[in-house]
């Protein structure tokens, strides 16, 4: 029995999850069990196959999402998600689950046959893709007989694989649902923005009790799904929450 940490799936906000990880280090908690979705596969991937939370927050600052080169070409999609592959090579010691320091679990949505999907076995790298493939800007991953994407469809808090491994679980939900003013909704993508808010909201909401704690940043809704340029702010909220809930259940640690 271990800790477990669940790391939801948010876009750019993910990066708060770094922030999160920076705390629990600081406050001495080792991690054993991680499951995460979609940025939180991404940053829960890296974190459990060794990489300081220092090498996490460099990759996201340095990888080029919208870069022509990675433009899908007779593919369903704006970003070929595939032309990422080479980027995580490098991340891992081999391209397989067996290899990380940490167990992990990733969760993606099979297209064909609508239902959820948790790997935790075999190749690594396709199924965290997979999970971070927002359907209709990244194309979808073929993983043997199914076609993946984005894990956060179906569960954006995927804390069931943890409940029997883990005697503690943390999470973290950067998908806050604060309320928000009616000239917030002025643009198409703050209404797509806000819509994925309150679907991620309440599909994830019921599941905090299965946590210890959950990290909950506040002030993560002004920043958009690809918002890249505002990732220290993101870091910073996250690390911050990150600190506050540890000080208050240091006592559960």
């Amino acid at each position: 029995m271990g800790i477990g940490l669940v790391l939801s799936g948010g876009g750019a906000r993910g990066v708060a999850h770094i922030g999160v990880l920076k705390a629990l280090e600081e406050y001495g908690v080792e991690i054993t069990h991680i499951s995460g979705t979609s940025a939180g596969a991404i940053v829960g991937a890296m974190f459990a196959a060794g990489n300081s939370w220092q090498d996490i927050f460099i990759f996201f600052k340095e990888i080029s999402v919208f870069n022509y080169r990675r433009y899908a070409i007779n593919k369903p999609g704006f970003i070929d998600t595939l032309k990422f592959y080479k980027d995580f090579e490098g991340i891992f010691k081999e391209d397989n689950f067996a290899f990380l320091e940490k167990e992990l679990f990733v969760t993606a949505t099979n297209l064909i046959d609508g239902k959820i999907k948790i790997f935790n076995k075999g190749e690594l790298i396709k199924p965290i893709l997979a999970s971070a493939s927002f359907p209709g800007i990244f194309t979808p991953i073929p993983i043997k007989k199914g076609v993946y994407v984005d894990g956060g469809l179906l569960n954006n808090f995927p804390v069931e694989p943890l409940r029997p491994l883990c005697n503690q679980i943390i999470g973290v939900f950067v998908n806050p649902l604060e309320t928000i003013k009616i000239g917030d909704l002025i643009h198409s993508y703050q209404i797509l923005n806000r819509s994925l808010q309150i679907s991620l909201g309440n599909q994830s909401l019921h599941k905090f009790k299965d946590c210890d704690f959950v990290i909950s940043p506040t002030g993560l809704t002004k920043f958009r799904i690809f918002d890249l340029k505002t990732l220290d702010a993101i870091f910073e909220i996250g690390y911050r929450a990150a600190v506050e809930a540890l000080e208050i259940n240091k006592n559960l640690l």
